[in-house]
């Protein structure tokens, strides 16, 4: 699985059969894609950040762009839903973030210094989990100084298209 950081937000349109099209032609055998916010599953060649480090490069020079490609295996994937740490009151408003890499002990602690009101968030290994008391539509976190003090880029999705990745990834 590979998930595409901010796309088809803010401007930055990728059609999902130029991103399926763009993963084959890399070697990604039977791309497929589920909704339109950059989630691709697919089998891919080699090492799953070289990967990734070509897709980036492939997305920016067709259309003009650089986002972050990050890759989770399904057990990666379920794992990380299984671990979401907070009370799911709402499944549309808790989520995970998928991180390029894990922060270090000194940026999640500069991070817990931003005031985040009712919103929960913590951080386990490669992941970022948030609950949003009101969604993430009113977030009452300051959810960008927060990533930016972690320094690991990121993706977040739902906990319903986490589960929904998980059940089409093949075991």
């Amino acid at each position: 699985m590979i998930l595409l950081r901010a796309v088809n937000v803010g401007g930055a349109t990728l059609p999902m059969a130029s991103l399926r099209e763009m993963a084959a032609g890399l070697g990604a055998r039977e791309p497929r894609t589920h909704i339109a916010s950059g989630n691709l599953i697919a089998d891919v060649p080699g090492d799953p950040d070289t990967f990734d480090r070509a897709l980036e490069r492939a997305v920016e020079a067709r259309h003009g762009f650089f986002r972050e490609a990050i890759s989770r295996t399904p057990g990666e994937l379920a794992a990380a839903l299984a671990a979401h740490p907070f009370e799911v009151v709402e499944p549309r408003y808790s989520y995970v973030v998928f991180l390029m890499g894990e922060p270090t002990a000194a940026a999640v602690a500069k991070a817990r210094t931003f005031a985040t009101g009712e919103d929960l968030w913590d951080v386990e290994g490669r992941e970022m989990h948030v609950r949003y008391h009101a969604g993430a539509g009113r977030p009452q976190m300051k959810h960008e100084s927060i990533g930016r003090a972690l320094a690991v880029p990121g993706t977040a999705r739902n906990l319903n298209t986490v589960a929904k990745l998980v059940a089409l990834c093949p075991a």
